[in-house]
């Protein structure tokens, strides 16, 4: 097996960052899913001083979307919120080729993570 496709079903048998999320613990949350095959998942930020100083995340899905979420997890840790990792950062994590028809399953976290940031850019926090 390459590589990259066993670090992709490590992070989805051992997902780095996946608990239960208790939204008064966190800064944000935000949920999103993919209708079209039924992905799902559930991001919570604590940022201070617009630094990402937690992150957690609960769903359910393919193993890309949850390998990937799980990888991005970890990449946030410390950074500004405006410096997340994009789409050409989280296709470089996963390593393998992803086709279009799995693209959104690849980018469901990044697109729960952006969905998120934007409430907070918005002034959407719990307090």
């Amino acid at each position: 097996m390459d590589l990259y496709a066993e670090n992709i079903l490590e992070h989805y048998r051992s997902p780095r960052g996946k608990k239960p999320i208790n939204d008064g613990a966190w800064s944000v949350v935000h949920h999103e899913d993919n209708p079209s095959c039924g992905d799902e998942l559930t991001i919570g930020l604590k940022v201070e001083n617009g630094k990402i100083t937690a992150v957690a995340w609960d769903g359910s899905g393919c193993a890309i979307s949850q390998a990937a979420m799980s990888m991005l997890s970890e990449e946030l840790i410390g950074k500004d919120i405006a410096d997340a990792p994009g789409k050409k950062e989280v296709l470089e994590l996963l390593g393998v080729p992803v086709s279009a028809r799995r693209m959104k399953c690849a980018m469901l976290g990044l697109h729960t993570l952006l969905n998120a940031a934007k409430k907070i850019e918005g002034g959407k926090l719990n307090s």
